[in-house]
């Protein structure tokens, strides 16, 4: 008898949202218990939340903060995740993005979970880095 049962129950991916990345963790990226670190999954997420910044702002951006970052369940090498992003405000100068991750797992009975939420704010910089106006 096969174990039909996940950790979490299955999500569905949001559909308000863009997906900006795909990626599957190598081991590498793990720790001596096989779960995949925590700050290579920060990285991960602001690579993401720069995708539409960078468009929003039009030019080179900088992350100024990261307002939030919940990691829900711990992702391990093999799930293949999702990164979707939302552009939550765009400021005089910054733009705040909504970003969530989801791992799918097991390939042979295949489920979908959230793994880690954040908000992110990047700042719109110019070629000496200091900050300027998003153009509208």
């Amino acid at each position: 008898m096969s174990d039909t049962s996940s950790p979490a129950p299955p999500v569905s991916v949001p559909d308000d949202m863009e997906l900006v990345l795909r990626v599957m963790p190598m081991p590498a990226d793990a720790n001596a218990n096989g779960d995949i670190f925590g700050g290579w999954i920060m990285a991960q997420v602001d690579l993401a939340g720069s995708v539409q910044s960078a468009r929003v702002a039009r030019g080179r951006i900088a992350t100024v903060a990261v307002n939030q970052f919940v990691f829900k369940q711990p992702v391990s090498v093999g799930d293949i995740l999702s990164f979707y992003s939302r552009v939550e405000r765009v400021g005089r100068t910054s733009v705040t993005v909504h970003v969530e991750v989801f791992a799918e797992r097991n390939p042979a009975n295949p489920y979908v979970v959230k793994v880690t939420e954040a908000n992110l704010t990047y700042v719109a910089i110019d070629e000496q880095g200091r900050s300027r106006e998003i153009p509208r």
